[in-house]
């Protein structure tokens, strides 16, 4: 073909699917969360889906398909009808690591689903039962290296970002602990405010509240700078761990075969709401980073999130099954 008749062809096709875009939605559209109310996918989701209601003529809805850590909610998505009215909010642990730490993965993140947008950059935080002997992250080291594998720490399941970081950041600081898998992260916070479970690592956005309250108390942050709505607290690369940085993300996929003028509408709608000042601050305020870029950068994060979560799974055999 020649040039002129490729652009001739990629011209009708945008004339063909710009009716599809501008009807876009004609009803209301459902964000699927894979993890249970309370977790910061799930906070920023709401927040997402409120700024997009008010911009859209159908409301936008959250649904939680918890399970699987994380897979039950994408292979849902997955199977949803590839018309923009189901989007998924992907997450570091479904799109990121699940590809490098689960055999039999009932999706493909790349072949199965078309990136839209990434949402927001979620810091973690190291926090502790307020009880918990340790004042500082580099006495948590020290207890641990005292009794290797005695302290155990919650996660929001197995293959988490919650999870790997906290691998992560124990071979960074050359200790052993032991693992404690919940089925998200607010069950995990529920019994480590009540003492059942001492250490856990969450988002900022999550653990926010807990912290204001006393709930729990802070140690260390993950990322490489320290988190402003946590100024005080240090980063795990100040203590023990120097050039240590990890932090969860999300952001919004749809189904492969989404047209690509929706899929393009409605990054560009995402883009304009996370810049909306309203709820730009009230992400910030939550703890996250808006992190909103067209469809192309995400997927091309996406792809280096796998390839950089696949040597911190392997450096710490970390696998879910066969």
């Amino acid at each position: 073909m020649s040039p002129l008749s490729r652009r001739a062809a990629l011209a009708s096709a945008v004339l063909l699917l710009a009716p599809v875009a501008h009807a876009y939605p004609d009803r209301p559209v459902r964000i699927i969360v894979p993890f249970p109310p309370g977790q910061a996918a799930d906070l920023f989701a709401r927040l997402l889906a409120d700024r997009l209601s008010a911009m859209w003529p159908h409301r936008v809805l959250v649904e939680n398909r918890a399970g699987g850590a994380g897979a039950v909610g994408l292979e849902a998505g997955k199977q949803a009808a590839p018309d923009g009215h189901t989007l998924i909010m992907g997450t570091s642990g479904t799109l990121g690591i699940n590809p490098n730490v689960i055999a039999r993965l009932p999706y493909d993140p790349i072949a199965d689903f078309a990136p839209v947008s990434n949402v927001f950059l979620a810091p973690l935080v190291l926090v502790v039962h307020p009880e918990f002997p340790a004042k500082t992250v580099q006495d948590l080291v020290a207890r641990a290296k005292a009794d290797p594998g005695a302290l155990n720490y919650a996660s929001a399941g197995p293959g988490t970002a919650q999870h790997l970081t906290a691998e992560l950041f124990a071979t960074r600081a050359g200790i052993r602990m032991t693992h404690v898998p919940y089925r998200g992260s607010a069950p995990a916070m529920t019994d480590v405010i009540a003492g059942v479970v001492p250490i856990m690592l969450d988002s900022v956005a999550a653990a926010l509240g807990h912290i204001r309250a006393g709930r729990v108390r802070p140690l260390a942050v993950t990322t490489a700078t320290r988190s402003p709505l946590l100024a005080d607290i240090p980063t795990v690369a100040e203590t023990v761990a120097p050039d240590f940085d990890a932090a969860g993300w999300s952001g919004i996929i749809a189904p492969r075969a989404t047209p690509e003028a929706i899929v393009t509408k409605v990054s560009a709608d995402i883009q304009a709401a996370l810049a909306h000042p309203e709820t730009r601050q009230r992400m910030i305020d939550m703890g996250g980073i808006p992190a909103a870029g067209p469809p192309e950068a995400f997927g091309a994060f996406i792809r280096d999130e796998i390839a950089k979560w696949g040597e911190v799974a392997r450096a710490a055999n970390v696998r879910l099954d066969g």
